[in-house]
């Protein structure tokens, strides 16, 4: 038994076996940490929404301290996480490389300068969830317990990093609200003002979409892709539209499926279990046929 064991482990450490699979960490280069990432959209959320998030008992007196102290705290851990995702390819052989060091500290400068833009989207986005649910008694009640203002909450902020072209760690960002509360939305996404998932679970939104304002979803809406054009090795083509364009003022109710890069008009509103992959007009109606 023992002998058997030890051929196993040898097989499973031959690293030529799965090369591809297998990341050979340099210690003088650091890696992305999830649970970093986490305390980082924490404190995000605790600067942008005092009181709610991090130190509870703050007021005018002291609130220029407290967020003061979390925002040096969180230059000094995103710009940490941003170096680890832009070194995260590096060799094995490679040494850290100063340069990479200088821009993940601007980059995350050049992000929390984009933190009161981000505040202003998602007060709009808590607006549209406190005005289209019946069952909301407050904002508050959206920014503590709403699923879908976390995963968007999460979206706004990777997506600002993605724009900076920080690789990897928005992505992490993302899929941590996609464990949290089943809604799955890539950062690359565009997504406009006053939108709102409403329960949300199931809810999936592809890289390539487009949003516009004051959009309304309910659980188990996916905005995917139809086909993946193939180049001449038969891999599928990334970085090209393939993913919804999703108008103004529109709703979208629950487990509606839209695929392809089928523009969906303004004031549109699809019915639930829909299947669209076929472009909807300004102000269209579709509903199940009874």
């Amino acid at each position: 038994m023992n002998k058997k064991l030890s051929d196993i482990v040898k097989t499973l450490s031959d690293v030529n076996d799965f090369k591809d699979i297998c990341h050979q960490h340099n210690e003088l280069i650091p890696m992305p940490s999830v649970d970093v990432l986490n305390e980082i959209v924490k404190l995000v959320r605790a600067i942008l929404f005092p009181g709610f998030f991090g130190y509870a008992a703050i007021n005018s007196k002291n609130m220029l301290y407290h967020i003061g102290v979390n925002v040096d705290q969180l230059l000094f851990l995103l710009s940490s996480q941003i170096n680890a995702g832009m070194s995260f390819n590096k060799g094995v052989n490679d040494k850290p490389c100063p340069e990479i060091e200088r821009q993940s500290r601007e980059k995350a400068r050049e992000f929390i300068e984009q933190l009161p833009v981000i505040r202003r989207k998602l007060h709009t986005d808590i607006i549209a969830s406190f005005n289209g649910d019946p069952a909301a008694k407050s904002f508050g009640e959206v920014i503590f317990c709403y699923p879908g203002f976390r995963a968007i909450s999460n979206y706004r902020i990777a997506h600002a990093l993605l724009m900076l072209d920080v690789p990897l760690i928005p992505r992490i960002i993302t899929e941590i609200a996609h464990s949290e509360t089943g809604i799955d939305i890539h950062p690359g996404a565009t997504i406009g003002d006053y939108f709102t998932i409403d329960h949300g679970t199931g809810v999936v939104i592809g890289e390539t979409a487009t949003i516009g304002n004051n959009v309304k979803m309910y659980q188990g809406v996916t905005l995917g892709a139809k086909s993946f054009p193939l180049d001449e090795n038969g891999n599928p083509i990334k970085g090209i539209q393939r993913h919804p364009r999703i108008g103004n003022d529109v709703v979208i109710y629950s487990n509606s499926t839209i695929l392809g890069t089928v523009k969906v008009g303004d004031g549109a509103i699809i019915g639930g279990n829909i299947w669209v992959d076929t472009d909807v007009p300004a102000g269209a109606k579709l509903v199940q046929s009874k």
